[in-house]
């Protein structure tokens, strides 16, 4: 299951994330690494940005990151 899958509302704790390189480290700069805790507070209607709470703070990503991030 991916981030992209979560409902709103719902936390789950990530797993892995997938991808190379610079794609890698800018998911993992944000703050988004194994075993975090990430809340799902909204999905723009056409389903991209995603909002989330990780670490205390909200971020936006894009659905086609929010697919790379394999969560539990």
């Amino acid at each position: 299951m991916t981030l992209r899958d979560v409902k709103i509302g719902d936390t789950c704790i990530v797993k892995r994330i997938h991808g190379e390189g610079a794609l890698k480290r800018r998911i993992m700069d944000m703050g988004i690494t194994k075993g975090v805790e990430i809340y799902v507070r909204k999905v723009a209607p056409l389903g991209d940005p995603v909002e989330i709470t990780v670490r205390g703070y909200e971020l936006s990503i894009r659905k086609g990151d929010a697919e790379l991030i394999e969560v539990q």
